[in-house]
């Protein structure tokens, strides 16, 4: 097997379902171009701000992507390029752009707002509660382990204190992102430039802060980035969409879909040979079961419960057609599908320990290696390719935290909010849970304590409890389709299979952390440690349990309310 023939299945597969599956998904829920989204219904300026196609796509995209579609497909290699590729595919295709479409179609259907509010329409206010504190318990894995790749990568200084050049350049080019990002928020809000000239700027901007990061490096502790980046986290979350978010997004989806682009070609021009096997064996020592472990292991990329946060909390609220759903959701879920069979092909062409030899051990380095060697075989320099795919990886994991820190703001505020009671008759407690700024540090102080004990200690929870919030935004999805006479079945293997595969790895990541506490074959890192992730755990597999029966019972009740619902 070479790698041109897994790209070229992959483009057929993954093309075909967009044009053919997505398309009749469209159809048989039924998309309304003529109805007023609430993105303009209920314009704020914060979070709802209606936007081009291709800005929210962009936000779309770079949100769900992250580190998870280069991480998941390199670490679960060890079973085999085959049961990777199928996942990857299958999962795709049925289970994370399904799941990513039909989030977003609720969402806008109920005035862009949550899954948490589609559970509490469909299901009651006790699931909506459950699932809130679920959701906001997730943020905080999703940003203790973001951040501490993203630390890592910018990063300036290796063990024995000499300086990382790759790093200090990413570190350089993120900060300038970020200025840039601003100034192009201003620009697309108030200039009202044609899109083409906004795209122009745009990438302007990204190849003068490439140019000056390969220049001029920044070399800073990891620690100290630590800080740094919750503090941009914390006025990323609060600051208007418009401002940061938007542009942001809009900015490095650019560079995203570049390195997706290059990869390709390096693909098709290298054409590298497979040197995994193409299976190993159900189970492998230091790794576990390929069930479940393969299917939390390989989230984005195949069907990621993140995504339906990103889908619901943020996206629709900037969705301006209904008939943009299509290509936001189900496109960017295929395009993420995608880049996590170039991370399959990029660590399968390595030879057994090839990649250690040249100085590659995490899952980023060692996608940024096989590109860069794919891209130089046309004569393009290694290690500057290197270090762009390096810079395109902490894109996503950065901007994703963008994301889930507004989004776990949210879930925290409307936790506590009660719909009954207006603002001004609120008492000082329910206030100030739910003021943006004491919710949004609550969460990143948890999360800060929880990055400090590592992003490898914190990913296979986070995996755990990120497919178990698919399987609660398909249950949920699938209530909202059967309340309002539309065909929901699509959703219903999907949905048991996660249900499956989330409990058994969440009981399984108990077992584990209570073995090593009892034992003491490991330290306990105070509360950032395995005692808080055990807590997370079980508090996690609680209420999932809760919200998965709650949920079953409302959609296998009578549907009484149809009637009433089919107009919504």
């Amino acid at each position: 097997m070479n790698g041109i023939l897994i790209m070229v299945i992959a483009i057929v597969v993954l093309g075909g379902a967009y044009l053919l599956y997505g398309r009749w998904l469209a159809k048989t829920w039924g998309i309304d171009p003529n109805a007023k989204t609430p993105a303009y219904e209920l314009e704020d300026g914060v979070d709802y701000e209606p936007a081009d196609t291709n800005v929210v796509f962009g936000h779309q995209f770079a949100s769900i992507a992250g580190a998870g579609p280069i991480n998941g497909p390199i670490q679960a290699a060890v079973f085999g390029w085959v049961p990777v590729l199928l996942w990857i595919l299958i999962g795709g295709v049925f289970f994370g752009a399904v799941q990513d479409f039909v989030s977003m179609y609720a969402s806008v259907k109920n005035k862009g707002r949550s899954i948490g509010y589609i559970i509490e329409r469909y299901i009651g206010k006790i699931g909506k509660k459950l699932f809130l504190a679920f959701c906001w318990l997730f943020c905080i894995l999703v940003v203790a382990a973001f951040a501490d790749v993203v630390a890592s990568t910018f990063k300036g200084f290796n063990a024995e204190g000499a300086q990382i050049a790759a790093n200090g350049s990413v570190a350089t080019t993120s900060m300038l992102f970020i200025v840039m990002a601003v100034i192009l928020g201003f620009l697309l809000r108030y200039a009202k430039l044609n899109k083409w000239v906004n795209t122009g700027i745009a990438i302007v901007m990204l190849v003068a802060a490439v140019v000056l990061g390969l220049n001029m490096p920044i070399f800073v502790a990891g620690g100290t980035w630590h800080i740094i980046i919750f503090a941009y986290i914390f006025i990323a979350s609060v600051v208007p969409v418009w401002a940061l978010l938007q542009p942001r997004d809009y900015l490095n989806s650019y560079l995203l879909i570049a390195m997706i682009v290059a990869a390709v070609i390096g693909v098709f021009v290298a054409n590298p040979t497979v040197n995994l096997p193409a299976f190993t064996s159900f189970y492998v020592e230091g790794t576990g079961y390929l069930f479940p472990i393969l299917f939390v292991t390989i989230a984005c990329g195949a069907v990621s419960g993140f995504h339906s946060l990103v889908s619901s909390g943020t996206a629709s609220k900037q969705i301006k057609n209904e008939k943009n759903m299509l290509p936001v959701s189900f496109g960017a879920m295929l395009m993420e599908s995608m880049l996590a069979v170039i991370s399959l092909v990029a660590v399968a062409s390595f030879a057994t320990g090839a990649a250690a030899e040249q100085g590659y051990t995490t899952p980023a380095q060692i996608f940024a290696g096989g590109i860069s060697n794919f891209l130089a075989t046309i004569g393009l320099p290694q290690k500057v390719v290197f270090t762009l795919i390096n810079l395109a990886v902490s894109a996503f994991a950065l901007t994703s935290l963008d994301s889930v820190a507004r989004i776990g703001r949210m879930s925290f505020q409307e936790l506590f909010l009660d719909d009954s009671i207006e603002d001004d008759k609120m008492g000082p407690v329910r206030k100030l849970l739910t003021n943006k700024y004491f919710s949004t540090i609550v969460t990143l102080v948890l999360a800060f304590l929880l990055a400090k004990a590592g992003y490898a200690s914190i990913w296979p929870l986070f995996g755990s409890a990120n497919q178990l919030l698919s399987a609660l935004a398909l249950l949920a999805c699938a209530v909202f389709l059967k309340r309002t006479n539309r065909k929901g079945w699509m959703l219903w293997i999907p949905m048991g299979i996660m249900v499956c595969v989330t409990f058994t790895a969440l009981v399984m990541t108990i077992q584990k952390l209570i073995v090593a506490l009892t034992s003491g074959a490991t330290g306990v890192l105070g509360i950032g440690g395995n005692v808080l992730q055990l807590v997370f755990a079980v508090l996690i597999l609680a209420l999932g349990v809760v919200v998965v029966v709650e949920g079953i019972k409302a959609l296998t009740a009578k549907n009484k309310a149809a009637a009433e619902e089919a107009n919504a």
